[in-house]
């Protein structure tokens, strides 16, 4: 329980500084100062500089922008259709359950990076394209939850009293049953997160995602390398250990949120 707390703690941290990173960046990220060349940690860079004279902290902070908005952007848009698709599938059954499945397989045969470096390829560099290309590639995982899920539920006697009421489909799935597998999808949703945020910071690695000058925690590990060679690791490992950091903090709460959903008793 205390290991989930500081997770959150840390989380909240890095998306207040995401939102506040105008206002609180002590240098502005995309100019640097030559002189300042792989500068260490000191008062006035309390995180070094990189090989451009860059400001390493406010990299971070304006990096975290990008790297953080990204991702949530393909776990919300890939949650809600990958929803709208299971809970459809689920309810009505027959033919639109089959080939929602047979959908459903051949977009998951399919990596996400994969997808996005596609993406990129017919598009062009830049992050609108990849993250089109993600949500796509996350749908299945909710889909297929939420799928059966729904399946699992909609037999249950609530859903039948509630038919026997006279409530319409419509109103039963999305007010009583989506409610009832809501805290499911939520958990899975924070796994997504994670691997949606490794995804997009290997896309920026590999010069394909966030374009310089605009920091990118990936981009920043793969501007570093050469900083690396040159006995100036600081640059580079740190907007690594940012990422490490970031995906455990969302897979432990996932993690608390799924031993906390299986301890909850069945309607």
């Amino acid at each position: 329980m205390m290991m989930t707390r500081l997770c959150l703690v840390v989380l909240g941290l890095f998306a207040l500084g995401a939102a506040l990173a105008p206002w609180i960046v002590p240098y502005d990220p995309t100019i640097g100062e030559l002189g300042d060349t792989f500068a260490g940690i000191s008062p006035t860079h309390w995180l070094g500089t990189d090989q451009g004279g860059h400001d390493t902290l406010s990299m971070l902070v304006e990096g975290s922008r990008t790297s953080l908005v990204a991702p949530l952007l393909v776990v919300v848009l890939s949650t809600v259709g990958g929803t709208a698709i299971g809970l459809a599938a689920a309810w009505r059954g027959g033919w639109l359950d089959t080939v929602a499945g047979r959908a459903l397989d051949v977009v998951f045969a399919f990596p996400a990076l994969l997808l996005a470096i596609l993406a990129v390829a017919l598009f062009g560099k830049g992050l609108t394209a990849p993250v089109l290309a993600m949500v796509v590639a996350y749908l299945p995982y909710t889909a297929r939850l939420v799928r059966a899920l729904t399946a699992q539920e909609k037999v249950r006697p609530y859903i039948a009293a509630y038919q026997v009421q006279g409530h319409s489909a419509p109103y039963i799935a999305l007010t009583r049953l989506l409610p009832t597998i809501a805290p499911t999808i939520l958990a899975q949703s924070t796994v997504n997160f994670g691997y949606a945020l490794l995804d997009l910071a290997a896309l920026s690695f590999l010069g394909l995602g966030v374009q310089p000058p605009a920091p990118d925690w990936g981009a920043m590990i793969n501007q570093g390398q050469a900083a690396v060679l040159e006995g100036h690791p600081l640059s580079a490992i740190l907007p690594a250990l940012t990422v490490v950091v970031v995906v455990v903090a969302v897979n432990i709460v996932g993690d608390h949120l799924g031993d906390r959903l299986a301890l909850r008793e069945p309607r």
